[in-house]
């Protein structure tokens, strides 16, 4: 590793230990420090690249109070502690560490806690979002600015150009045969100055004829993702596709990052960026030409010659990755997909889907929060569908469905005979889901002890089926989801500290529906196609009534409900139009239904109180259409187990 570690601790056994640790696994420490004073004379002295930081230390400054320099500083360090207190542990978490290590802690758990948070750190995926956030933003402000096409496009590429550095870059359309049909290519001349140069221009300067141009084809990359050449790899293709060959000849280049978009059967856009060295592009480069898409689409909008060639509105309809702000380009591309149904344009909802794309790129892991029936389930999978390994599985794992008796041998698996009842061979979930997903859904529930025993298969990448001495190597990416504080659940002791970090590699929060009102009216107009289509009804329109009554509805079920109750009013309507929406009735003194005064209710309380409004709206309907099961979302089993426990008998109609 380059560069120096400081370790800032106050107890010398542990900070020995660390010590012996990392020198062991060949890293140079710049020294060990118990107080703040002395940490930063260290750092002025030594410049370490990292920093393993206990919060308590000797002093009056803490471990925090030197986290907010090291940002400052643009050090990154890891927080070691033992220390579970709530508000702590939020003054800490806004740090933004690269990691949390627990005392007490194995060889192991140091080294592997490292790795990540290089990893981390390496690919900061905040510092990516921002950066291509801003290439966006500077695109969308070219095109919406003054100025003819052409100069549009020069300043399009100049804006791209500091993200994917070039010396030529080609945008070339090709129909049913290999040959190209035409192009437009931008040379660069030096950093602030590039030339336009179209395909009838680059053959006068190739000295070739217009007729043996029309015979030039071009490389174009499989599947929709980029592809990287260079040396050999590079003389190669040039040698099999005239136009690429040409175009090395004539400005002396060496390698190309390319992308193509196929358009339709038979169409296709080609993207190609082209260097002099032969290590001009970087596999980062590579895949963020992949999360760019609709980008380069729009780049296309300048380009006359194109109207002719394909109706670019249609684009959108094929691209499964890059910029997903725009609502219209979401219902096209993603409406027809049950899978990937992000329906909406408020705010908070624009700010998780500009996320998504990018995330979705890297293998880290992702931790969604916020209330139940937000929507987290369908997030996930857009994430892994927006992901390289869109082609292999995503298994769900309802942590909380789950006998805590038989949990292990659900996500582990087990070999026959391994236990009472063990009669066949058994695939663990992980074992699944190698090469693909692992979506861990009600995380916050999983059992204490099955929280270490899931922390070890993250840190090591390996599982064991009960029964058996067999290591398994899995290749997984993680996403769990919860409706649960973890924060506050780790300073009761429920949920690990170093098993949240593991998990919390990227955080995004889902709002509830009342704090996203807007995208209601959008919502009720996806679920009522979707499910009358589904239902084999011709429902089209929602009455102004019946909308105002939607959007003034407070949701405390969020988008679970909405659909629910969508569907409900499918069944009960009649002709094109719902013209009543038969809403329940909840008594809140307070603008959120959730926001409840610990001191006059429980929980359980709220729950008993919810449940017998639902079975009063519902008539005492428990099971079938219209009933309470049905509106609450759950089994009509799970629901008279739940009457039973809280005590709910007939006198509630």
């Amino acid at each position: 590793m380059e560069g120096k570690i400081l370790i800032v601790e106050d107890e010398f056994i542990i900070a020995s230990d660390l010590r012996m640790i990392l020198e062991r696994a060949g890293y140079e420490i710049a020294g060990i420090a118990s107080s703040v004073s002395k940490a930063l004379e260290i750092i002025s002295l030594k410049k370490p690249a990292w920093v393993f930081l206990d919060i308590y230390l000797i002093g009056k400054l803490t471990g925090i109070d030197l986290a907010n320099q090291l940002v400052e500083m643009r050090i990154p360090f890891i927080y070691v502690s033992a220390n579970s207190n709530q508000s702590v542990l939020e003054l800490a978490k806004a740090t933004k560490p690269y990691g949390f290590l627990v005392k007490p802690f194995r060889e192991k758990d140091v080294l592997v806690t490292l790795d990540v948070a290089k990893y981390r750190h390496e690919h900061d995926l905040e510092a990516k979002l921002l950066r291509e956030t801003m290439l966006q933003d500077d695109v969308m402000r070219v095109l919406a600015g003054v100025g003819s096409k052409n100069e549009k496009l020069l300043k399009i590429i100049s804006s791209l150009q500091q993200y994917i550095p070039f010396d030529f870059f080609l945008i070339c359309w090709k129909g049913e045969e290999e040959q190209v049909v035409d192009g437009l290519g931008f040379y660069k001349k030096n950093e602030q100055d590039f030339e336009l140069i179209d395909k009838n221009e680059f053959v006068e300067r190739s000295g070739k004829s217009t007729e043996e141009s029309n015979s030039w084809n071009k490389y174009v990359t499989p599947d929709s993702k980029s592809v990287l050449l260079k040396s050999h790899d590079f003389s190669k293709m040039c040698r099999t596709y005239k136009m690429d060959k040409q175009i090395a000849l004539a400005f002396n280049l060496q390698s190309i990052l390319a992308k193509s978009i196929p358009i339709s059967d038979s169409k296709i856009l080609t993207f190609s960026f082209y260097g002099r060295a032969t290590d001009a592009f970087t596999p980062d480069q590579s895949a963020l030409l992949n999360r760019l898409n609709l980008l380069l689409i729009k780049i296309c909008d300048c380009i006359p010659n194109l109207a002719d060639f394909i109706e670019l509105k249609s684009i959108a309809k094929v691209t499964t990755t890059g910029d997903l702000k725009s609502i219209e380009k979401s219902l096209t591309k993603l409406g027809t997909d049950e899978t990937l149904g992000l329906i909406g344009n408020s705010p908070n909802f624009k700010a998780i889907k500009d996320k998504l794309s990018t995330v979705a790129s890297f293998d880290i892991s992702v931790l969604l929060l916020g209330e139940s029936g937000t929507g987290k389930e369908k997030i996930a999978r857009a994430i892994h569908k927006l992901s390289p390994r869109a082609n292999k599985p995503m298994i769900k794992v309802n942590c909380a469905a789950i006998p805590a008796t038989l949990i292990e041998s659900e996500l582990f698996g087990h070999e026959k005979g391994a236990f009472t009842g063990a009669v066949d061979l058994r695939i663990g979930k992980f074992e699944q889901a190698i090469g693909g997903t692992i979506f861990l859904d009600e995380i916050g529930e999983l059992p204490l002890d099955m929280q270490v025993k899931l922390l070890c298969v993250l840190q090591e990448r390996e599982i064991v089926r009960l029964g058996s001495n067999k290591v398994i190597k899995t290749d997984v990416r993680v996403i769990a989801a919860t409706n649960l504080n973890l924060e506050k659940a780790i300073a009761e002791g429920k949920f690990r500290l170093d098993l949240y970090y593991r998990l919390n590699g990227f955080p995004i929060w889902l709002p509830p529906l009342r704090e996203r009102k807007e995208d209601i009216p959008q919502l009720v107009a996806y679920f009522l196609l979707y499910l009358s289509d589904k239902m084999g009804k011709k429902l089209q329109k929602v009455s102004t009534q019946a909308m105002d009554d939607l959007i003034g509805y407070p949701w405390p079920g969020n988008i679970r409900e909405l659909e629910n109750l969508i569907e409900r009013s499918i069944v009960l309507n009649e002709g094109d139009t719902i013209k009543y929406i038969d809403l329940p009735i909840i008594s809140t003194t307070g603008t959120s239904p959730v926001q409840v005064n610990s001191s006059v209710k429980t929980i359980k309380e709220m729950e008993r109180d919810y449940i017998m409004e639902v079975l009063k709206k519902c008539n005492g309907k428990v099971s079938g259409p219209g009933g309470a099961a049905e509106l609450l979302d759950i089994p009509p089993n799970t629901l008279v187990a739940k009457i039973k426990k809280l005590g709910i008998v007939k006198n509630y109609l």
